[in-house]
């Protein structure tokens, strides 16, 4: 059954050779053939103002700029989030985003009385993070904490689940062969809107 697919490419350098670029266009192109409906939010590409107050979060207008992409969002059944590992966690451009997009009336709505309502409900999840180190050592050794934290405190507080994980590690040294091995996983999970 075809799935209306939001693929988010967290990467804040517009270059076009950047890894993630790549992965993200994979994961659109097997989707794609597959007979999904597949848009990818290049955010490198987009002008996305950094919030400041609590105020703003919860009572701001969502800016002009991103209301496609909110729009994108609540229209999605799954959402794809590709980034690069900066500081152990997102670029700040990509969480830039998330304040603004991930917000009360798109995400989720405060409630009078207990947890906030679930807004993004019923919609699956798949982050994929490229890093300098190994995998196995942000996994285990740091126990993946950025990525732990977005998976919680973002996508499954406003409903996503399941959240699936995708990590490519030693991606600033990768072989080309290795390289596209990575592609072809992506354009498989995406053919599979996984």
């Amino acid at each position: 059954m075809a799935k209306r697919i939001l693929i988010i490419d967290g990467h804040p350098d517009p270059a076009d050779g950047r890894l993630c670029h790549a992965l993200a266009a994979a994961y659109a192109e097997g989707a794609r053939a597959a007979g999904h409906d597949a848009e990818v939010l290049r955010l490198a590409g987009m002008e996305i103002p950094f919030m400041r107050s609590q105020q703003e979060f919860q009572h701001g207008a969502l800016p002009d700029s991103l209301a496609t992409a909110a729009a994108a969002l609540t229209a999605a059944e799954h959402v794809v989030l590709v980034f690069p590992l900066w500081l152990g966690t997102m670029p700040a451009l990509l969480k830039a985003f998330l304040e603004q997009v991930f917000r009360p009336g798109t995400a989720f709505a405060y409630q009078e009385n207990g947890f906030p309502k679930k807004l993004l409900a019923g919609r699956s999840a798949r982050v994929v993070v490229t890093m300098g180190m190994p995998a196995m050592i942000y996994r285990w050794f740091f126990g993946a904490h950025g990525v732990r934290g977005l998976e919680r405190n973002i996508l499954a507080f406003t409903g996503m689940k399941p959240i699936h994980e995708t990590f490519f590690g030693n991606a600033e040294g990768v072989s080309e062969e290795a390289r596209k091995g990575w592609l072809d996983q992506m354009r498989e999970l995406g053919r599979r809107a996984d």
